[in-house]
């Protein structure tokens, strides 16, 4: 049974701000087969479409990974709200992993991207 990891991050009608996450998406849809972005709204593929594809090729787990830094109501309420409904209208199950923001590697990242900063405004 394959399972269909889906980045889902907010998304914008601002193309830039789209093609920002695409392009931090871009590692790991390389690395992890059957991986997809999405966005929850403003841009497209919608979580809806991705999940809609991913049937039509026999998928029926999915697990979103939010490119998020905390869980507000978004993720507390909207997104939960929407996973119910493609459960019901797709006959899936799709499991929601804790946003990007709350795994530690993600503050190791951060911290070495501002040292990098520092060091090449040293130079």
């Amino acid at each position: 049974m394959s399972n269909r990891i889906i980045l889902l991050a907010h998304g914008s009608s601002d193309k830039r701000w789209c093609e920002t996450f695409e392009h931090l998406a871009t590692p790991t849809l390389n690395a992890v087969s059957d991986s997809r972005i999405a966005y929850m709204e403003l841009a497209e593929p919608s979580l809806d479409d991705i999940v809609a594809e991913g049937v039509a090729a026999g998928v029926s787990r999915f697990t979103i990974v939010p490119l998020f830094l905390a869980a507000g109501r978004h993720l507390r309420k909207d997104v939960p709200a929407m996973i119910k409904a493609l459960e019901e209208s797709h006959q899936v199950h799709i499991h929601l992993a804790p946003p990007i923001g709350e795994n530690p590697q993600l503050g190791e990242a951060i911290k070495d991207v501002v040292v990098h900063q520092l060091a090449a405004s040293d130079q």
